[in-house]
């Protein structure tokens, strides 16, 4: 058997091309709104505040719904929460359409905003789960960090296909990307119903009624060993910061980019999402070459949200459009560098059983962020001026430095990424390959997290 044939063995392989296609297909389906989103809240009557209290209100969602819909995966399975996902989505899209149609206000389009949250909690965690159990159940013996940076890269080309097919769409009206997007989700519900199926864990059946005090129990062991370890916990307080500007950095970039082209065009929006989708793809491409040798996943994130913060800053200060989009494209590129490293380490530390739980943790507290992100910055955006809301959202984001500075100083092997280059073109040799590089590979053990801990 061939080096290659060892690590990615036929069934893996089989399961990586589920994971990409459905991804993929999921992303396409999820982006036809995203470059127009902001417009079409701006069109259906509200006022630019209140289409980020909308926006908040999905992340709301997001934030009550993250651990129990985990919790949802890791009992009645992955598939089910990764189906319940597409159909909630589905039908809250087609709703907003409604809302706009009849010039429902603010009240409405949050009550479905947080119902859509509701949607993609099935998903966050379920996903991901799905996959690293997957691939471990099939003997795969590759590198996280590679996978999802594969995995990002294909979200990121669906995105670009999504945003530029949304932005022309929206151009002719601004709902045809909502029933686009509405048409697709059904054709990924019947894919994902006849094409994912668990592996490697096993769904345990529950009844109406045990369902809350198992949510309960659950919900309370994944959270507790996802928070209780010190660098996830740091790792999620800096997403916190992060994620509190990056959403509504992006949404607000749509009419902000317009004004300083003084234009109306809704296919520059369209455009303007497509270049963030291929700079998140230029990040994950970052990362795909460094997981080929040997490093600390820690280089990464601190060197991402640095260039982060400049890029935002510049962002905002700038009255030049052809200053701004550049800026705006190396905060998303640092989101593609940032998001699979911080998955992959994640995981490292993270068992099956509580897997799609303390993913949804981690996701729910990022969450928090955004409602708060996007409240303030979105009254700070109203009452003064966006460009002022850039530079103050980019000022927040440094906090995230020294957290991931804390991060390094942990170290242990979470922290290693031993590539495929390990003893040929790097120095890391003598780690050998260790079972943390690899998906097969168990927690650190609590005295393990404890020494490491105690080297901060």
């Amino acid at each position: 058997m061939t080096e290659a044939a060892a690590i990615h063995p036929p069934e893996s392989r089989g399961v990586l091309a589920g994971y990409y296609t459905l991804a993929g297909l999921y992303t396409l389906s999820a982006a036809a709104i995203w470059g127009v989103n902001t417009l079409f809240l701006l069109d259906a009557g509200l006022s630019f505040f209140e289409v980020f209290v909308a926006n908040a209100a999905f992340s709301a969602g997001m934030v009550v719904f993250e651990v129990p819909t985990g919790v949802v995966a890791d009992t009645l399975g992955r598939r089910v929460s990764f189906l319940l996902s597409v159909a909630v989505l589905a039908v809250t899209t087609l709703l907003y359409v409604a809302l706009a149609q009849v010039g429902a206000g603010v009240v409405a389009f949050a009550a479905v905003s947080v119902a859509m949250g509701l949607g993609f909690t099935f998903y966050s965690g379920a996903m991901e789960a799905w996959l690293v159990d997957a691939l471990a159940a099939t003997g795969y013996r590759g590198v996280l960090d590679h996978v999802f940076a594969r995995g990002y890269q294909v979200t990121g080309a669906a995105m670009l296909v999504g945003t530029v097919g949304g932005g022309l769409l929206g151009q002719v009206d601004l709902s045809l990307p909502y029933v686009v997007r509405s048409a697709l989700l059904v054709v990924v519900f019947v894919l994902a119903y006849a094409l994912m199926h668990d592996l490697g864990f096993t769904p345990r059946r529950v009844t109406a009624a045990e369902l809350p005090s198992e949510i309960a129990r659950n919900a309370k062991a994944g959270v507790e060993f996802g928070w209780s370890q010190r660098p996830l916990r740091l790792l999620m307080l800096a997403s916190f910061v992060q994620v509190g500007f990056f959403t509504w950095a992006f949404y607000a970039s749509q009419p902000y980019l317009l004004d300083l082209l003084e234009s109306d065009a809704v296919w520059i929006a369209g455009l303007v999402a497509a270049g963030v989708a291929l700079s998140m793809i230029a990040g994950n491409q970052v990362v795909d070459v460094a997981s080929r040798y040997c490093g600390r996943r820690t280089t990464l994130l601190l060197a991402a949200a640095a260039l982060q913060t400049c890029a935002a800053i510049v962002l905002g200060i700038t009255g030049s459009f052809w200053v701004a989009l550049p800026a705006l494209l190396v905060v998303t590129a640092g989101v593609g560098v940032t998001s699979p490293v911080r998955q992959a380490y994640l995981h490292q530390l993270v068992p099956t059983e509580q897997r799609a739980t303390v993913v949804s943790f981690d996701s729910m507290v990022s969450n928090v962020g955004g409602v708060g992100g996007q409240v303030g910055l979105g009254a700070l955006g109203e009452a003064r001026s966006i460009g002022g809301a850039f530079v103050a959202g980019g000022v927040a984001t440094a906090a995230a430095l020294p957290l991931l500075r804390k991060v390094r100083g942990i170290g242990g092997p979470a922290d290693r990424i031993v590539g495929a280059q390990a003893g040929v073109e790097c120095s890391c040799a003598a780690y050998g390959l260790p079972a943390v590089a690899a998906v097969e590979a168990q927690p650190l053990e609590e005295h393990e997290l404890i020494a490491a801990a105690t080297r901060a």
